[in-house]
């Protein structure tokens, strides 16, 4: 946000089911005649996306219904489109998720395994709601199943997978067509949480990325920090003083370039300020950057919040509202809290920051701390 505009303004990505009736099942009400009609999640008909198998049991044979021509093709779509929305090759995408550029290939071609789809989704920083809780989606999957009573065999029955399949997909592997035949079943209304806002009113929407942090504020950084070494998602028209600059404008890619010096400073664009604090902190423990001081929405709810930072950052909360500057010099308002995360600065600088600014410190979360 605040320094760059390393990524284009996303298109949102619409991985919603389709509206069913209240109460509907798709799968155990549809006839095998009737699949092709069937509505399946991510939205869209059936028909031979991948194409239909019959399985045979102690039961007598079942259909297998088809995974779904236009939500396959749908889903395949917004992966690609998430990618060309960021400006990515299928190279760089590649890169970011670690699987080779063909894996990205065969995956827009509708080929893949869940593990390689969760990965994409990872990256373009979207959660489905409508499951049961869990660290991950997997887990998420096998809760949901036990908190509605579902067992191995109904499922069996209802999808057409196989008892292995399906423990497969709770365990982190299986394929997509075989994740989005148990979604229709398990959570036939799963959908995309629609994300926190983090960024400024639409009509802004074009430069929403485009705000710069104010002399005065970085003023405070200084003084109690000390110089920058790196601004790793800098912008030509930003204040911010630092002896080296990675400017996307000039081919530079602070996601992907190696971090040094001694502090950084990181306002990143907030459409994708997540991926930026996981850059943060993969730069610093890796010792490439001694301190990291990174300004950011407060926004606490991602598992990467919880299991990481929460241990391993120092959290200022900031007291009232910080005014950036837009590209034509004037001051405007976030629209949401922020927090001053950092990483490796020690209780000097801490304290020095306190007194500078108003807000607080809060306490980082122990390994041995256990939820009240």
């Amino acid at each position: 946000m605040g320094n760059a505009q390393n990524t284009k303004p996303s298109n949102k990505l619409s991985l919603t089911s389709p509206a069913l009736p209240r109460g509907s099942d798709v799968w155990a009400n549809a006839s095998p005649s009737g699949l092709s009609a069937a509505k399946l999640p991510f939205g869209g008909k059936s028909s031979n996306c991948i194409g239909s198998k019959v399985s045979s049991g102690s039961a007598g044979s079942s259909v297998r219904p088809e995974p779904g021509g236009e939500s396959c093709a749908n889903l395949i779509v917004e992966l690609r489109e998430a990618r060309v929305s960021k400006g990515w090759s299928r190279k760089v995408m590649a890169k970011h998720v670690g699987v080779s550029p063909q894996t990205i290939t065969r995956l827009e071609k509708g080929v893949g395994t869940v593990s390689t789809l969760v990965a994409v989704m990872d990256s373009t920083n979207f959660m489905l709601t409508g499951l049961s809780a869990g660290k991950t989606l997997f887990e998420k999957l096998r809760n949901t199943r036990i908190k509605h009573g579902k067992s191995l065999e109904n499922l069996v029955r209802r999808t057409g997978l196989s008892h292995t399949a399906i423990l497969d997909l709770e365990n982190g592997a299986g394929s997509v067509e075989d994740l989005l035949r148990l979604l229709a079943a398990l959570a036939p209304r799963a959908r995309r949480q629609a994300p926190a806002r983090a960024y400024w009113a639409l009509g802004q929407k074009e430069d929403r990325d485009s705000r710069f942090t104010p002399p005065d504020f970085m003023d405070n950084i200084y003084k109690a920090f000390g110089e920058i070494d790196l601004d790793p998602c800098a912008h030509e028209l930003s204040p911010v003083l630092a002896r080296r600059k990675i400017l996307a404008s000039r081919g530079g890619d602070g996601l992907s370039q190696t971090w040094s010096g001694r502090l950084a400073f990181v306002n990143p664009p907030y459409s994708c300020a997540l991926q930026w604090l996981r850059r943060a902190h993969e730069q610093w423990s890796a010792g490439h950057v001694a301190t990291v001081v990174c300004l950011v929405p407060v926004r606490t709810d991602s598992a990467f919040f919880h299991e990481v930072l929460s241990l391993d950052a120092d959290i200022f909360f900031l007291k009232g509202r910080v005014k950036f500057l837009k590209p034509d010099g004037a001051a405007q308002q976030t629209p949401f809290s922020l927090m001053v995360l950092t990483l490796g600065a020690n209780a000097e600088q801490r304290a020095r920051f306190a007194q500078l600014a108003a807000g607080f410190w809060s306490r980082r979360r122990q390994p041995n701390d256990t939820d009240l």
